[in-house]
């Protein structure tokens, strides 16, 4: 029977899967109806959302692997491919192939692990899925993205001082919230799989066990006490997939709990054997290994702040994430906002000019949307060429003679909300050529990056250096650009500007990059009234 107009689409399936420390496991949505009703053997609670069709989780030992032994050991592998046939299976049976599914992620310990190469080739093999690791970077935004959600469900955000933390297997991440906006970000290497593994070999329980927890992770809360010793925390909201699963023991209703009630399920959780913790929280193995770390970590981290209460997102950690992996960074409302708000406070920590630096970076994305046709780079590029220019003269805080390399050191080791190692390393090296000499391969961070790395990086120092010789006078004298390609030439027509003398000779040198890079002159044209 043919459908009428008012017929609702056809279900379009799609898939994600996520390989974590302790499971995998996959969510199938229907992408067509986000009203759509869950199939009846489906899970699904909270972020989840309306339009779930099916969840499916299997226990998994990758961090036992990684943080016990370095590596990801040949029964872990092919425990990995078996489940991984079993979701393809299931997803056969939609009417899925491989091509269905959406996105394959690793938790980024897998980094760690000295054979990741081996495994995930292995997993490219065996089921003709690519995997890729989530690196800080992307890590963050899906964190960005769950706290978002709690600015919705927690007005308070909105008004109060609130630290979010996020412990994970391997690492945890703080983001500092005021107004409801993010004015802080750092991580530390302190996580539930990682502080477990490292004291599982101590044989001990009870209270004895708390304690030896507490001694290994007391180095890392130290310091994050230390970054925030300047802030009146009010409040804390604390995430991650062991303390989210625990949240039931924790909270009858609502998303509040006492300290007091984390430190009876701590203290009550330590005197159980791990088949018993297994049993008492319907837990698998590998994350009954996981979550007293996960209590103690949060536990420390409020009392140091002398808290009394914080709260658990009543969401489900881990479909919310999966449900999350689709979305691009260009989709994810505000992300990119947060990420430049990041640099900006980064750049004024180092006194730099803020006047001048917000106008290389209006110049830089101008001549990045006007030449798109030339450079042919993403809108990932785009933000990474606005962090290099907001940062580019931080170096200067060190020195003035050869600022360009304070900057690029300054940048490889400071942490910027939302960018991942390479896209730090990429803003570092933008902000280095933005002066003196360009790109060289024997410049050894450059020589390091793979061949379509070293061509984003020429052509973004490029555009920065055209943009900085614009605003060589520290004047914001030129309001706008308009680009015109003509033969070996690409003219730029300066808005605001009858006598461009000083660009012109700002651009005799800095020019010379792009002509190298574009194979196009740079030539200025005044604008007359």
């Amino acid at each position: 029977m043919a459908t009428t107009s008012d017929s609702p689409p056809p279900p379009q399936l799609q898939a994600t899967i996520h390989i974590g420390a302790s499971s995998i496991s996959m969510l199938v949505v229907n992408a067509n109806d986000e009203a759509q009703p869950a199939h009846r053997s489906s899970r699904r609670t909270g972020d989840a959302g309306n339009n779930a069709i099916e969840f499916m989780e299997q226990s998994f030992p990758l961090a036992r692997d990684v943080f016990r032994g370095g590596k990801v050991t040949r029964p872990t592998a092919e425990r990995a491919v078996k489940i991984l046939h079993g979701f393809l299976e299931t997803l056969r049976e939609f009417g899925i192939g491989p091509d269905g599914v959406e996105r394959v992620v690793a938790t980024n310990i897998l980094s760690e692990a000295s054979n990741s190469e081996v495994f995930l080739n292995r997993l490219s093999i065996a089921c003709g899925l690519h995997v890729e690791i989530l690196d800080d970077g992307e890590m963050t935004r899906l964190i960005y993205l769950k706290t978002r959600r709690r600015l919705l469900d927690t007005p308070s955000m909105k008004k109060c001082t609130t630290l979010v933390v996020h412990v994970g297997p391997g690492n945890t991440r703080a983001l500092l919230f005021k107004n409801g906006r993010i004015v802080r970000y750092t991580s530390y290497r302190l996580g539930t799989h990682r502080s477990g593994e490292a004291v599982v070999s101590m044989h001990t329980d009870g209270p004895a066990l708390l304690r030896v927890i507490h001694e290994h992770i007391s180095g890392q809360i130290d310091q994050l006490v230390f970054d925030y010793q300047d802030e009146v925390i009010e409040d804390m909201i604390v995430m991650g997939y062991e303390i989210q699963l625990l949240k039931l023991f924790l909270t009858r209703s609502g998303t509040r709990t006492t300290l007091k009630n984390l430190r009876t399920l701590s203290r009550e959780a330590a005197g159980h054997s791990s088949e018993e913790r297994v049993r008492a929280y319907q837990l698998d193995f590998h994350t009954g290994e996981a979550i007293l770390p996960a209590l103690e970590i949060n536990l420390s981290i409020a009392e140091a702040f002398k808290l009394q209460h914080l709260r658990i997102p009543g969401s489900d950690y881990e479909r919310g994430l999966l449900r999350d992996l689709p979305l691009s960074p260009s989709l994810t409302t505000g992300f990119q906002a947060e990420v430049i708000r990041s640099a900006k406070i980064l750049a004024r920590q180092y006194s730099a000019d803020a006047k001048h630096f917000n106008h290389v970076a209006f110049l830089s994305k101008r001549l990045f949307e006007k030449t798109a046709n030339l450079h042919q780079l993403t809108e990932h590029d785009s933000l990474l060429l606005e962090v290099s220019a907001i940062l580019h003269e931080i170096g200067g805080f060190v020195s003035p003679r050869s600022h360009h390399k304070h900057s690029q050191y300054l940048i490889q080791n400071s942490e910027i909300f939302g960018l991942g190692k390479l896209d730090v390393e990429v803003v570092a090296m933008v902000a280095r050529y933005h002066r003196q000499s360009g790109p060289k391969i024997s410049h050894s961070a450059y020589r390091n990056l793979t061949t379509r790395d070293r061509i984003r990086v020429s052509k973004l120092s490029a555009i920065l250096r055209v943009a900085d010789a614009l605003e060589r006078a520290h004047s914001q004298r030129v309001r706008d650009i308009s680009v015109k390609c003509l033969r070996s030439k690409i003219h730029l027509t300066l808005s605001g500007v009858t006598d461009a003398t000083v660009e012109r000779l700002a651009m005799q040198s800095k020019g010379s990059l792009f002509h190298d890079v574009f194979g196009l002159e740079v030539v200025l044209d005044e604008q007359y009234s």
